[in-house]
């Protein structure tokens, strides 16, 4: 007998932790023996929490595009990340998690022997035999939503939802999930060959970051691109500082939780996090104030973003002297990259390739030089040759491969689904240009993000309206504001198209 404090310790109603018995693909019968002695509850806990923190940043992305756009398509872009979450959900139980992390996988892809959460229980999951594959598939499926939630924001302002829908549920199949696998699951080529990516710089940033520049490419320029038509400021900057800070919050369970356990190493992913959002945030909004000599708000949002995608493969690999680095490069290469752009002559509205697909690229190349063995082995059995600091040269070289064959299979992938989507009849990826005019939000879905959008579309039908009745027949109205029943003519520019940068009263 124990006794401490007076208290019994052999009493206690606790589960004491065994190693697994390898007893079936679900881990076990759980009417017959108790299933959580494989795990402990704190690592459990902490996967699970994660898993609600990754959930967080997807309508982070949602109101962080929200902000960017224009405020007569504002709610669409809320409504195309709540949507990818529903969208890719679904399509992980059906077969994305069983294409991407199944235990008999190939180099490329998985198998369906996990098709539809078949098998996936108590069982030691392929990430880690320290927590169980439905935890493990729940957490994972997290990543994926979000990863096409980023691509989708190529939508902005001319696409239509219907193909984008579609296009989640095939993209996920057939771009993601085998980057995943081959970046993720030990039977893939990258992981084998020895590619360091900790939390998803290839399979989810350069993937969504070059899906968007594919999708935008495909979808052509918004109307009235390179002309004073677009010439806006982002219409919300409070969305944006909103998104940011879910972003931001939910990107501890994005770094800290690919340990996927509780402990040192989760925490050194969550301390260079931090760090490299910080840094990012300000890097980028002193590269702002030295072209027009303005604190940015959105140049800071957009900085700690970058920061958080940079340090993203490397946050369980690299020391917290680094993270600087990863701030200040992470986030100067992509203020740079909005530029790329104009010479690809693509118009990526949200500049989603130059903060993911940069982003993510830089992120991958200091993995390759500052990844350090005794970071990953903080977990207590994570063992690597580290990259530089190392003096394990090739891990660049490793790198390098991993970012470009990732890249250019999603871009070359999205490019081809997005052209066969164009070829069926009603799945057409642009909106008519009246559509366009009028924004996508009373197009497409008829609500939008602000009451007084909807209250301007009744008072311009109601002038029209007037108009009509009064028209004299020689090409003028006659409104007299001295009627009792007569409405002023209000600025209409925010309605057709013209962005106004006041609300309407």
């Amino acid at each position: 007998m124990v006794v401490l404090n007076g208290v019994d310790l052999d009493a206690l109603a606790y589960i004491i932790k065994v190693p697994y018995n390898g007893t079936g693909p679900n881990g076990g019968d759980s009417l017959t023996e108790d299933l959580n002695i494989w795990y402990e509850s704190g690592d459990v806990a902490w996967m699970i929490t994660s898993t609600a923190l990754v959930l967080l940043m997807i309508p982070g992305v949602g109101f962080f595009y929200s902000g960017l756009a224009r405020r007569k398509s504002a709610l669409s872009l809320i409504w195309l990340s709540v949507m990818a979450t529903a969208v890719t959900t679904f399509q992980w139980f059906f077969w994305g998690y069983s294409l991407t992390f199944s235990h008999t996988a190939s180099a490329y892809i998985g198998d369906l022997s996990n098709f539809g959460f078949k098998n996936v229980l108590a069982q030691p999951s392929v990430g880690s035999s320290k927590i169980p594959d439905l935890l493990f598939a729940v957490y994972q499926g997290m990543f994926a939503a979000i990863t096409v939630a980023l691509a989708t924001g190529a939508v902005a302002e001319r696409g239509r939802m219907l193909p984008c829908v579609i296009f989640m549920f095939i993209w996920s199949t057939i771009i993601y999930d085998p980057i995943a696998c081959w970046t993720w699951n030990p039977a893939g080529w990258s992981n084998k060959m020895g590619g360091l990516d900790f939390a998803g710089g290839t399979p989810v940033h350069i993937a969504s970051g070059t899906a968007a520049l594919a999708y935008s490419m495909m979808l052509g320029k918004r109307r009235g691109h390179g002309t004073h038509e677009l010439n806006y400021r982002p219409h919300n900057v409070t969305h944006i500082v909103i998104g940011t800070v879910f972003l931001w919050v939910g990107w501890f369970g994005f770094n800290a939780g690919s340990a996927l356990s509780a402990n040192m190493r989760a925490v050194m992913a969550a301390v260079v996090t931090n760090l490299a959002a910080c840094v990012g945030g300000v890097t980028w909004c002193v590269l702002d104030y030295r072209l027009e000599g303005k604190w940015s708000t959105v140049g800071f949002c957009s900085g700690v973003v970058a920061g958080l995608v940079a340090i993203t493969p490397g946050s369980g690999f690299v020391p917290a002297w680094a993270a600087v680095i990863y701030g200040i490069l992470g986030a100067g290469f992509a203020n740079y990259a909005t530029k790329l752009k104009f010479l690809l002559r693509i118009d990526d509205a949200l500049d989603i390739f130059a903060v993911h697909a940069v982003g993510g690229f830089i992120g991958n190349l200091c993995t390759g030089f500052f990844a350090a063995d005794y970071i990953a082995h903080l977990d207590g059995y994570t063992q690597i040759q580290g990259g530089w600091v190392n003096h394990h040269w090739v891990q660049l070289a490793y790198q390098l491969a991993d970012s470009v064959c990732g890249g250019c299979y999603s871009f070359v992938g999205t490019c081809i689904i997005c052209f066969l989507l164009n070829l069926i009849p009603g799945l057409q990826l642009r909106t008519t240009e009246n559509a366009e005019i009028l924004g996508i939000d009373d197009a497409e879905i008829g609500e939008f993000a602000y009451d007084y959008v909807e209250i301007t579309r009744e008072l311009l039908n109601d002038i029209e309206g007037e108009s009509n009745s009064r028209y004299s027949g020689d090409g003028t109205t006659s409104f007299d504001p001295r009627e009792k029943n007569s409405i002023p003519l209000m600025d209409s520019r925010m309605y057709a198209g013209q962005q106004s940068q006041s609300p309407i009263p």
